[in-house]
């Protein structure tokens, strides 16, 4: 898209937040696609922050109650949107939707992009109920390389398969709640990962989260909560029971994690998705080492 508009591209040689607004200054930057965002928004403020040329940035999933600070901060229009390897871009919200700062949404499809939001059974479900969103139009991948199953399932019916769970507000806005297979099952009730992640990853001494299913006997599965402290802080300054006691005044009691793992970084992709199947691999008993807040102790 860079080399189509004529614009000149700035590459870096690897992904830096602390070097992020160096660039942009250095190079005059206009235009920016921030991945992990928030880690950008982390670094020690600077005087120079708002001193730029840069008129708008990408983000992806970054917390909806820091969104407007981030651009009063750089002096930036800042706009979520949603897309995947397999189909590029798919949504944004417009540059003029000033109004929707913070809202959490990822926007509308952009113009080459049709989508569907789904049941299991692939009928339309009414707009405000929550499915699996289904997408088409050009530029989407043709298949997966040497994978004729993968790929016909994908593309049932049709439409490409996001496995993304998704909900369209009654202004036409789209929302991600989370992805089809992330979820947990506990006592018969669906929880998403996404969900409960967002609420601990609102509290202001985390600076990032990841939810898992951890195997039980008796409810089927459990919550597990991997949290990654901010700089300066640590189970000491923000204890398990904290975090707890946060999630209760926001989200039903079912959902809360009943086991939670500190952690100093996640095993990521290239394009900084945590790896949740490297953090399930690490260990055969994934309550180990965590602290149980049932039964309100530190597990060997």
């Amino acid at each position: 898209m860079t080399l189509t508009a004529g614009a000149s591209m700035i590459l870096a040689r690897k992904y830096s937040p602390s070097k992020y607004m160096e660039l942009v200054r250095n190079y005059g930057v206009t235009c920016s696609l921030a991945l992990r965002a928030i880690l950008i928004y982390m670094q020690p403020e600077s005087p120079l922050d708002g001193v730029n040329r840069l008129r708008y940035v990408h983000i992806f999933g970054f917390p909806s109650h820091l969104h407007k600070k981030f651009e009063e901060r750089f002096k930036v229009i800042a706009r979520e949107g949603y897309g995947m390897t397999e189909i590029g871009s798919c949504m944004r919200v417009p540059i003029e939707d000033a109004h929707m700062t913070g809202s959490g949404s990822v926007g509308q499809p952009v113009p080459y992009r049709e989508v569907r939001i789904v049941d299991e059974q692939g009928n339309d479900v009414p707009r405000g109920e929550v499915g699996e969103l289904w997408v088409q139009g050009p530029g989407i991948l043709k298949g997966y390389y040497k994978k004729p199953k993968e790929t016909a399932e994908a593309f049932a019916g049709g439409w490409f398969h996001t496995g993304d769970l998704f909900r369209q507000d009654e202004n036409g806005y789209y929302y991600i709640v989370g992805r089809k297979k992330d979820m947990v099952r506990r006592h018969g009730e669906n929880i998403s990962a996404s969900e409960v992640e967002n609420v601990i990853r609102s509290h202001p001494k985390i600076l990032d989260v990841a939810v898992v299913p951890v195997p039980d006997e008796i409810r089927g599965e459990e919550v597990k909560a991997y949290v990654i402290p901010k700089p300066g802080e640590s189970v000491k300054t923000i204890i398990p029971e904290e975090i707890i006691a946060f999630c209760l005044e926001r989200i039903a009691k079912f959902k809360v994690p009943r086991f939670i793992e500190y952690r100093e970084s996640f095993p990521r992709t290239p394009t900084e998705r945590v790896e949740k199947h490297k953090l399930i691999a690490e260990k055969k008993d994934l309550r180990s080492g965590c602290y149980d807040a049932e039964e309100k102790r530190w597990l060997d």
